[in-house]
């Protein structure tokens, strides 16, 4: 997989990480096209099951952006994404998978340039990893059916 882009799903809290990619946006600092967006409301509100998921459907890594550690807008949300984080990534290992497909990253909404340097850093980090196990699974369940 000499040409492995990464698919990237990013959790960012309305208030501070969304925040901070629309500034990195403004100010056209650039970060990987790969990093897929969800806005959601706060970190608190993702759950194990939707970086599970995101991982189910193919992506290659997932990261929960939320505000800094006791700055939450909705008071302790991001400690219980960050929680949930650690949940996931534990979970992962016990899978044989590489936990760091997972991550929880805290900023402010005018951070933009440390958006897309994270952004960039966890796009490489991925693409070290290579691809999320389920793609080899199913790309050798192809080749099979195909031969």
């Amino acid at each position: 997989m000499k040409n492995f882009e990464p698919e990237i799903v990013a959790f960012c809290c309305h208030y501070c990480a969304y925040t901070a990619a629309d500034m990195a946006g403004s100010k056209r600092i650039s970060y990987p096209s790969n990093v897929k967006i969800i806005r959601i409301p706060c970190t608190g509100k993702v759950d194990a099951i939707h970086i599970m998921k995101a991982l189910e459907k193919g992506a290659d890594g997932v990261y929960v952006a939320g505000c800094l550690e006791g700055d939450c807008h909705f008071k302790n949300g991001n400690t219980r994404a960050r929680y949930r984080v650690e949940h996931v990534q534990k979970y992962l290992e016990e899978l044989g998978w590489e936990p760091e497909r997972v991550a929880m990253i805290n900023m402010s909404a005018g951070m933009g340039e440390f958006f897309a340097r994270t952004a960039l850093e966890f796009t490489q980090k991925i693409k070290q990893l290579g691809p999320n196990p389920i793609k080899i699974i199913n790309t050798d369940k192809n080749q099979k059916a195909v031969s």
